[in-house]
C-alpha cells in the first residue's frame, strides 16, 4: 500500500514540475488516500495480531 502511495507521490511531483496541475492534484489526492488506508490497515493488523497467551 505504501509503495503505491509513494508511486503516486512521485507522479504528482513530476506532474507538478511539468506544470500539469490537474494531474498533480489528482495524483496527490490518490497518494494521500492510499497512505491513510495503509496506516489504518497497519494499525488494525498490529492490534488484531496481538492475542493473549492461552
Amino acid at each position: 500500500m505504501f509503495s503505491w502511495a509513494f508511486l503516486f507521490l512521485i507522479i504528482a511531483i513530476i506532474a507538478g514540475v511539468l506544470g500539469l496541475s490537474g494531474i498533480a492534484g489528482a495524483a496527490t489526492n490518490i497518494a494521500w488516500i492510499l497512505f491513510v488506508v495503509g496506516v489504518v490497515l497497519a494499525i488494525v493488523f498490529a492490534v488484531v495480531g496481538r492475542k493473549p497467551p492461552l
